[in-house]
C-alpha cells in the first residue's frame, strides 16, 4: 500500500501543467479528540492519493489541519469523503480567493504533537471551550466599537503585508510567542473590553479565543474562518472591506490581494513592495520581501554572499552545503541582518 508521494515535485508540475485542469486551493481545521492519529493519517493518504488531492496536512490527538489542492472536477467526491468521517461531516472549507493549479505539489500528511504548536503545558485547558464566532457583519460593527481590541494573531511577515485596519499586530515569530505577550499586554481589559482576534482561516483564533477564556477574558470573539472567508462575504454581500494590503498564505501563491494597498516596503531598497520570495541560493533559502528591481540586481537573492554562491555551477552549490546542517536560521522571515529596511 502506498503511503508516500512517487513523483518528485518538479514531475508534479509538470503533470499539472500537461494536464491544464483546474483545481482549488482549499482549507480547514478541526480541533476534535483523534485516538490514533497514525491510522487516520493513513486512511486520509490512502484515500486523496487516489482522488489526487495534493497538500500540506497535519493530524495530532487534539485534530486536523489542512491546506489542500483538490482537482475542481472531483470536488464532490472529495466532499462526500469528509462528510464520511464524523466529525468532518459538513466542515467549513475556505476556498481561496485567487485560484492556482499548482498550490501544492505534493500529498503530505504528516502526524504531530498538536496541530498547532501552542507552547502550552496546560491539562486544565480545553480547546473545544472557545469565544464567539462572528461573521463579516459583525465583525465590521465589533472593530469599529471604541470598547473594543482588536488582535492579529498571525506572525510578524504576514502582518506586514496586510492587516485590518486599526488592528495590534504583535511583533512575533511564531503563534506561541503571541499568547503570553497579549495575555499581558491586556491584562487590564479582561473584564469590560471585547476582546477580537482573527487570523489566515480561524485555526489560530479558535485556539487563542479558548485560552483567553481560561485565562479569564470575559467577551471573546473569533472572526469565522479568518481573513479568507471574510473576504469572500465582503464580495458576495457588498460589505465595507476594513483589510488593508495581501493575506499572507502558507502555499506556493504566497498571498491573495485583498485590498490595492500596498502597506509593505522591499527589504532591500525600501520601496513599496509586498512580495515575498524566498531567497534563490538553497543553502539560505531566506523568506524576505523583494520588488523586481532589486530581483533583477541580486538575481534573486539576498545578499551579496548568497548572489556569488547562487552564480557558482549547481555540483558546486551542493558541494559547499555537503556536510553542513540547515538550522531554523535560515528561515528567519526577513528579520536577517543583510537586508537593510528589513521589518
Amino acid at each position: 500500500m502506498q503511503l508516500y508521494n512517487k513523483l518528485s515535485a518538479r514531475e508534479r508540475e509538470a503533470m499539472l501543467e500537461e494536464a491544464g485542469e483546474d483545481r482549488l486551493t482549499i482549507s480547514f481545521y478541526q480541533y476534535a479528540k483523534i485516538g490514533n492519529p497514525e491510522l487516520f493519517r493513513n486512511h486520509l493518504f490512502v484515500a486523496w492519493d487516489e482522488q489526487e488531492v495534493l497538500g500540506r496536512i497535519y493530524v495530532a490527538h487534539e485534530g486536523i489541519n489542512a491546506q489542500l489542492s483538490v482537482p475542481a472536477k472531483r470536488f464532490d467526491e472529495f466532499k462526500a469523503f469528509l462528510d464520511g468521517i464524523y466529525f468532518l461531516k459538513d466542515i467549513r472549507l475556505n476556498i481561496a480567493i485567487e485560484q492556482d493549479m499548482k498550490s501544492f505539489l505534493k500529498l503530505k500528511v504528516k502526524v504531530r504533537d498538536k496541530i498547532l504548536a501552542d507552547g502550552l503545558d496546560d491539562k486544565t485547558f480545553d480547546v473545544t471551550k472557545k469565544g464567539e464566532h462572528v461573521n463579516a457583519v459583525k465583525f465590521n460593527e465589533l472593530i469599529s466599537n471604541p470598547n473594543t481590541v482588536l488582535v492579529d494573531m498571525r506572525n510578524h511577515y504576514e502582518t506586514e503585508i496586510g492587516h485590518f485596519q486599526g488592528a495590534i499586530t504583535p511583533d512575533v515569530d511564531t503563534f506561541r510567542e503571541s499568547l503570553p505577550i497579549i495575555e499581558n499586554d491586556l491584562k487590564d481589559f479582561k473584564e469590560e473590553k471585547n476582546l477580537v482576534m482573527y487570523c489566515t482561516g480561524g485555526i489560530r483564533c479558535e485556539k487563542a479565543s479558548a485560552y483567553y477564556k481560561h485565562r479569564g477574558f470575559k467577551n471573546v470573539y473569533q472572526l469565522e474562518g479568518g481573513i479568507i472567508e471574510y473576504t469572500r462575504q465582503v464580495k458576495e454581500q457588498n460589505l465595507e472591506n476594513k483589510f488593508i494590503g495581501k493575506n499572507f498564505v502558507f502555499d506556493h501563491r504566497r498571498a491573495e490581494k485583498i485590498s490595492d494597498e500596498v502597506i509593505a516596503k522591499c527589504h532591500q531598497c525600501g520601496a513599496a513592495c509586498d512580495t515575498h520570495v524566498n531567497c534563490a541560493n538553497e543553502a539560505c533559502h531566506l523568506l524576505f520581501i523583494q520588488c523586481p528591481s532589486c530581483a533583477e540586481k541580486m538575481n534573486n537573492c539576498c545578499s551579496d554572499k548568497c548572489k556569488e554562491i547562487h552564480a557558482l555551477p549547481y555540483e558546486e552549490q551542493k558541494a559547499l552545503r555537503k556536510g553542513k546542517h540547515n538550522s531554523n536560521k535560515i528561515f528567519k522571515k526577513g528579520r536577517s541582518e543583510v537586508l537593510k529596511f528589513k521589518a
